[in-house]
């Protein structure tokens, strides 16, 4: 075995458990949204809220940092497939860090001072909106690191630009609102 199947390993290791794990959260997010569940949807972003630094981070940030090891030693930073992987991370991150981060907090303290208000749960569903966004362009990332597209690529890059649109659509193209379910 060598150094980079090691470090491939690594990086695909800490990719799965950063992509993964948030997956599951937000699945179980819109899960709670459908079915009208308020309580199992607070469940679903405070975990996310919990989990965004101390997990969520540094897995994201182990994953760049395999990804740089290997491209710094064996692959080189030109290739297309490698620009459209960092400018992934570079958003996802973001969104992480700067409105995820601050969004949680947000709505974690306004709960925390007057209980689960519309005002909060609004809050909350401009995160969940986001998030539609946020697995649109990860989603992106893992097509763009198995598929490794060129220039030459039309389709495959023409596909990824439809999931980021798709995404953005989702996240931010109509109103959901949390209510309440009548049973």
């Amino acid at each position: 075995m060598d150094w980079y199947s090691i470090v491939k390993f690594l990086h695909i290791v800490s990719a799965t458990l950063w992509v993964g794990g948030g997956f599951v959260l937000f699945l179980l997010g819109v899960l709670a949204e459908r079915a009208g569940n308020i309580e199992d949807k607070l469940q679903a972003m405070r975990a996310s809220g919990q989990l965004g630094g101390r997990f969520f981070a540094p897995m994201s940030m182990l994953t760049l940092i395999f990804g740089l090891i290997m491209c710094g030693f064996w692959i080189g930073f030109s290739d297309l497939w490698i620009l459209i992987g960092l400018a992934g991370y570079a958003t996802t991150f973001s969104i992480g860090m700067f409105i995820f981060k601050p969004t949680a907090e947000r709505m974690a303290g306004m709960i925390a001072k007057d209980g689960v208000t519309p005002a909060a749960l609004a809050v909350g569903q401009r995160m969940m909106s986001v998030a539609r966004f946020d697995y649109a362009v990860m989603l992106v990332i893992v097509a763009d690191m198995v598929l490794k597209p060129t220039a030459h690529d039309i389709a495959v890059l023409a596909g990824m630009a439809l999931v980021v649109v798709a995404g953005a659509t989702l996240a931010f193209g109509g109103s959901r609102r949390l209510v309440e379910s009548a049973a």
